[in-house]
């Protein structure tokens, strides 16, 4: 009778190392086939039983083998399953077939550091075209979030209540982006990028136009939570993508793009829509625009954007190989990995939280990245309480102010990129093109020290408009939306420059922590302004913002120490 074929394991984990494990050193240390015939009736381990083995598994040696970065994505996805039972036999009474030897010689790989359908090797036109759709894509998500705030003054006429309640359209979107991930993190890691994308922008255009036509505030307040939730996509996703057709020393501004999208949508946003609700078109041509720009960016990645995650490329080309030839022994090391149930719950929600409490680093990136991510989302209180209220502006016009912020942030990207990522390369230069974490974080340095200075600006001259300009709280959005975008990018980066193939898990923690920041802060925005009074409560978020500015400097001094004594974070020397 033929030996029974080893088992293997067909429970996958989740999206670990979704941004940065095509652009980071392969794992050095992997499972050999052997080809000898008496060695074929020993099963063959490729999976570890559990992810703190698989932490041991990993070496810190450098190795540019992508057929053994091929096999580590899939282990890393993958976990043994245990218990199962017997062996299924083969039916109709028959023994088990040989074993097919080594099973290497099958495998599918690129054709070494330049071939052309490595996503590293595109045309950068193509690049630039897939780049353009899904920057549009990610702006229209973050722009949905805050276009609300144009309506909730007719919102809370309508319906006859408060302005918090009103509110909660912004909130309830926002939270949607904190649970999102969930789904569309592991579904990214199992059948691409494309796929995702093109599912979540489908659905999002129909809550938006659902939110558009609904008939009451329960349906409406639903529905921006729904199309929050689907919509989330483009933001675990696209920063993905971005890394999988970028290396290191490009993948920086590459993101840069990604979080400039991220930032100004929602500051752009309150501006066209607070002209749009006063105007003939009314309110609900707020959701409308947004739900065709929505459907916009639906049609164009439907025909332009191609899958950029190179375990699932290898998997098209396995099939298309075997479909050719009739070879049915060709194979991807991805076509191993599957979704279970238990692994989602683990790598999405379990692992993610107590990374997010176990790890310094983590924790205190988040909570400061949670807290300039709620300040952005307050602005959509704050700025109408000072410009509307306090300087007598009208919907349209009390929401110019807001273009203050973006030209501050399009002022951090250009310094960026100018400035702060030619300095990082050459330290990646100089550590043989391994990640430098703490190399990521001076940029956020200056942007704690210049954050709370505009918080300052804003609330005590926004205070006095009876004697102040208006002009003069409007150009402290220079100084603040500087602030939050140099504080948000270095931070995202040390994560996933220090996490590796756990970086999805960090940054998921990341990500709920921040999106339950964001939904939160509108809510007591307008009670705390009016309460306390602008500059009180100006001063209040100003301080807090000074108390976090020693987080980066404390990491640049113990970040590698810190890593050191971690089970998830790595030391790349």
């Amino acid at each position: 009778m033929a030996t029974e074929p080893s088992e293997k394991s067909v429970s996958s984990a989740s999206a670990d190392g979704n941004q940065i494990v095509n652009n980071t050193p392969a794992i050095a240390k992997t499972t050999s086939n052997s080809s000898d015939p008496s060695q074929s009736s020993a099963p063959i381990n490729y999976f570890q039983d559990d992810e703190e083995a698989q932490t041991n598994d990993i070496s810190r040696m450098k190795t540019n083998e992508s057929l053994q970065e091929q096999d580590n994505i899939a282990r890393i996805l993958t976990r043994r399953s245990t218990n199962r039972g017997p062996i299924p036999t083969m039916g109709g009474d028959r023994d088990y077939p040989p074993e097919l030897g080594d099973q290497k010689i099958y495998q599918v790989d690129f054709d070494g550091p330049d071939d052309p359908n490595h996503p590293h090797n595109w045309p950068l036109s193509e690049k630039l075209t897939i780049c353009a759709g899904l920057a549009v894509t990610t702006l229209t998500v973050a722009w949905g979030s805050s276009i609300f705030s144009s309506a909730i003054v007719y919102i809370t006429k309508i319906y006859h209540v408060a302005n918090v309640v009103g509110t909660l359209g912004i909130s309830l979107y926002v939270l949607g982006f904190a649970s999102g991930p969930v789904i569309w993190s592991p579904l990214s890691e199992l059948y691409g990028r494309k796929m995702p994308i093109l599912l979540s922008s489908f659905l999002f255009t129909c809550f938006t136009f659902a939110a558009a036509t609904s008939k009451d505030l329960q349906t409406l307040l639903l529905c921006r939570f729904f199309a929050g939730f689907t919509g989330s996509a483009p933001l675990t996703v696209v920063a993905a993508a971005f890394s999988d057709m970028f290396g290191n020393e490009t993948r920086g501004k590459a993101l840069l793009i990604f979080s400039g999208t991220v930032f100004t949508g929602p500051l752009l946003a309150p501006v066209v829509g607070g002209f749009i609700a006063e105007s003939y078109l009314g309110w609900r041509w707020t959701m409308y625009i947004t739900g065709i720009m929505a459907g916009a960016c639906f049609v164009y990645n439907v025909f332009f954007l191609k899958e950029t995650y190179h375990p699932v490329i290898l998997v098209s080309k396995a099939r298309e190989i075997r479909e050719r030839t009739g070879n049915w022994g060709v194979f991807a090391a991805h076509e191993r990995v599957e979704l279970d149930l238990n692994t989602i719950v683990k790598n999405n929600l379990t692992r993610p939280l107590e990374m997010l409490v176990v790890e310094p680093i983590i924790l205190l990136l988040s909570i400061y990245s949670a807290f300039i991510y709620g300040i952005l989302y307050l602005f959509m209180s704050a700025y109408p309480i000072v410009f509307m209220e306090g300087y007598g502006m009208g919907l349209g016009v009390g929401m110019l102010p807001y273009i203050g912020l973006v030209v501050g942030q399009l002022l951090s990207l250009v310094a960026m990129m100018v400035y702060f990522e030619p300095q990082y390369n050459k330290k990646l230069a100089a550590n043989g093109g391994k990640p430098v974490p703490e190399a990521r974080l001076p940029p956020m340095i200056t942007g704690g020290i210049v954050f709370p200075i505009g918080l300052f600006w804003f609330t005590w001259t926004g205070n006095y408009h009876e004697h102040v300009p208006w002009i003069v709280p409007a150009l402290s959005g220079l100084f603040t939306g500087f602030g939050l975008l140099s504080i948000f990018l270095p931070c995202i980066n040390y994560i996933v420059d220090s996490y590796l193939f756990f970086a999805a898990s960090a940054l998921a923690g990341n990500t709920f922590l921040r999106s339950s920041f964001g939904a939160v802060f509108p809510l007591f925005a307008t009670f705390m302004f009016h309460g306390m009074g602008t500059n009180w409560a100006g001063l209040l978020l100003g301080l807090v913002g000074l108390v976090l500015v020693p987080v980066p400097i404390l990491f640049m001094k113990y970040g590698k120490r810190i890593r050191a004594r971690s089970k998830y974070a790595f030391v790349l020397n």
